[in-house]
């Protein structure tokens, strides 16, 4: 009898150990997993929980029923603000339900309010970068009421994508779906909290792709405008080079102020945008829509979970669309087509034989008609990706492959801040981590570490100087290896002040001592 118990025990205990070896091998492996890929897994494990709807009539229920669990409603507050000019577009801040009028400094912090879309079950949520960028603090309803602070993973400026997170699991989520399928005249769902008010669902079409409205260039120009204000520098036009992407889906779904971040989904309850902005003069809806693909927000909550930063590849040309009076202008026949104005010196077309007075045709075999389609496009690469080209010389068509280079361009600058809880202090700090590799850490003689690739203006580290790829080893004398471990070590700031170690090099340490509050 004991030698069967013992057999029991034994068994029991193999079976546990089994089990929890399966449990962390899966963890391992999906955290180097897309966002799609992770999707894909849960649903083959799950596949009773994918809801399809009906496009006949046009019932779009199902699709509601399914999506709306997983958009999100944000909560934010700022602290002191500047008020911008009127555009006849909706600006971000006041799309995203802030005042159009407010004064230079704010004795109170204002609030404002906008949406998200969770893309996993972990608490990876998507939305827009004008939603968080200068908020001190984040915080995510969800539609069980419950309230949870929110750490900013990575804000894009150049697509206005951001990636924030939650500490929650067995989240609902939104399928992620296929951009590129999305057809003009395809019935379409909005998704989000408009003017404060609960879960909303609108429906229209898709009524053009590709779609560029201006916007993210326009608040990129204010935003350089007023830096080079405050630092006494009166900036000429042509000094700013701006590094927006706008393709945008655009829809005539009723979007308001609120419904920043939200999702745009088809008929089958798939995510294909997240919605950015709209076309008006007023602010309030006017008939169009503007959403961010899902193919370029897919890629870029990838690079920062992968390197903490967006990864961009370069053609390395300057560029117009042809159209007749361009044509007649260039004395040329053809009217279709990027005709390539210059090209970069030791860049990816340069080495590729593109030249001056080439006219770009097709990317990949797909037809290429606007600047906004192969923006794009190749955003969604990286350096390191190849793409083929096809152009025309001397009226004859060519094809040639182009091997995409690092962006070595100056950034977008981005702010961050926030004031006293863990999340809030690691907003404050106005960067982007990943763990360092094992390689990076042997090199350093170290054990633990986080490369910072992302120094945000206005944030702590800009402040103090702290440089991107330094190895932080030390936050308030914990160790860190991944962004989870610096927020965590951030809970236990002592008198405001965060002590960091960092290695530059082997053989040297550096020891920093910041306050929270500057």
């Amino acid at each position: 009898m004991k030698k069967i118990g013992l057999t029991l025990i034994t068994a029991l205990v193999g079976g546990v150990v089994a089990v929890g070896g399966y449990k962390l091998f899966e963890d391992k492996r999906q955290s180097k997993m897309s966002f799609e890929e992770r999707q894909e897994l849960y649903y083959a494990n799950n596949p009773s929980s994918e809801i399809m709807a009906s496009t006949g009539n046009p019932d779009f229920t199902q699709a509601a029923a399914a999506v709306a669990p997983g958009v999100v409603h944000i909560r934010t507050t700022y602290t002191a603000q500047q008020s911008y000019g009127a555009s006849p577009f909706d600006m971000f801040e006041e799309f995203f339900g802030m005042p159009r009028q407010r004064q230079q400094q704010r004795s109170q912090p204002v609030q404002a309010t906008g949406s998200g879309v969770i893309i996993s079950e972990d608490g990876y949520i998507v939305t827009n970068n004008h939603v968080v960028a200068d908020a001190n603090k984040v915080e995510v309803q969800l539609t069980d009421k419950r309230i949870l602070e929110a750490k900013i993973i990575g804000r894009d400026p150049n697509t206005d994508i951001a990636l924030i997170k939650i500490s929650a699991s067995g989240l609902p989520f939104v399928k992620l779906g296929n951009s590129d399928d999305v057809k003009i005249g395809e019935w379409v769902l909005a998704v989000g909290y408009p003017l404060g008010l609960e879960s909303t669902v609108t429906a229209g079409i898709v009524s053009a792709t590709g779609r560029s409205t201006g916007i993210i260039r326009q608040e990129q120009y204010e935003q350089y405008q007023r830096e080079m204000q405050q630092r006494g520098y009166r900036p000429q036009n042509d000094e700013f080079i701006a590094n927006a992407v706008e393709s945008f889906i655009q829809t005539d779904a009723v979007i308001n102020k609120g419904n920043s971040g939200g999702a745009l989904v088809n008929a089958h309850g798939e995510l294909i945008g997240i919605n950015s902005n709209i076309a008006s003069p007023t602010g309030y809806y006017a008939g169009y829509g503007f959403a961010v693909p899902v193919n370029l927000v897919k890629k870029i909550a990838d690079d920062f979970i992968k390197y903490g930063e967006v990864k961009r590849g370069l053609i390395g040309i300057t560029f117009r669309e042809l159209d007749p009076a361009y044509a007649k202008e260039l004395g040329i026949k053809e009217i279709n087509g990027l005709y390539v104005n210059g090209v970069t010196p030791n860049g990816a077309a340069e080495e590729a034989g593109i030249r001056k007075g080439d006219i770009i045709t097709k990317l990949d075999d797909q037809l290429i008609s606007s600047s906004a389609q192969l923006q794009e496009r190749i955003y969604r690469l990286r350096p390191g990706d190849k793409v083929k080209l096809t152009y025309k010389r001397d009226n004859r068509e060519r094809e040639v492959t182009v091997t995409l280079k690092e962006d070595n361009r100056p950034k977008a600058e981005e702010e961050t801040a926030a004031e006293r809880s863990a999340t809030e202090i690691y907003n404050r700090l106005g960067a982007g981590f990943v763990p360092a590799t094992d390689a990076k850490k042997k090199e350093l003689g170290v054990s633990s570490g986080v490369v910072v690739t992302q120094v945000h203006s206005d944030g702590l580290f800009d402040y103090f100087n702290v440089q991107r790829g330094l190895v932080i080893t030390h936050v308030n004398g914990q160790p860190v290896n991944s962004a989870d471990d610096v927020e965590k070590a951030l809970s236990s700031t002592d008198r405001n002040i965060i002590r960091i170690t960092g290695v530059p090099q082997r053989g040297s340490r550096i020891e920093l001592n910041i306050p929270v509050d500057y």
